[in-house]
């Protein structure tokens, strides 16, 4: 994690994604950064509001407790 509590990620993107991307940042007058953030940030609010989401988490927890336990030899 880095000094001021963020933590650094390495995304790669599509050159004609990375280049729109660029350019709303640039007409905003923001940081590829900062538009990245605010995007990743609306998906995840928008993914915790999805019932469908939430069904398929739900899912996984289930299916990832089942693992634990066979690795722990639980069964």
């Amino acid at each position: 994690m880095a000094k001021d509590g963020t933590k650094n990620i390495l995304l790669r993107l599509d050159p004609v994604l990375a280049e729109r991307l660029q350019t709303v940042a640039s007409v905003e007058g923001r940081s590829v950064s900062d538009v990245a953030r605010e995007a990743i940030a609306a998906l995840v609010d928008q993914r915790r509001q999805d019932a469908q989401f939430s069904q398929l988490l739900e899912q996984n927890l289930v299916r990832h407790e089942e693992s634990l336990r066979r690795l722990r030899g639980d069964d």
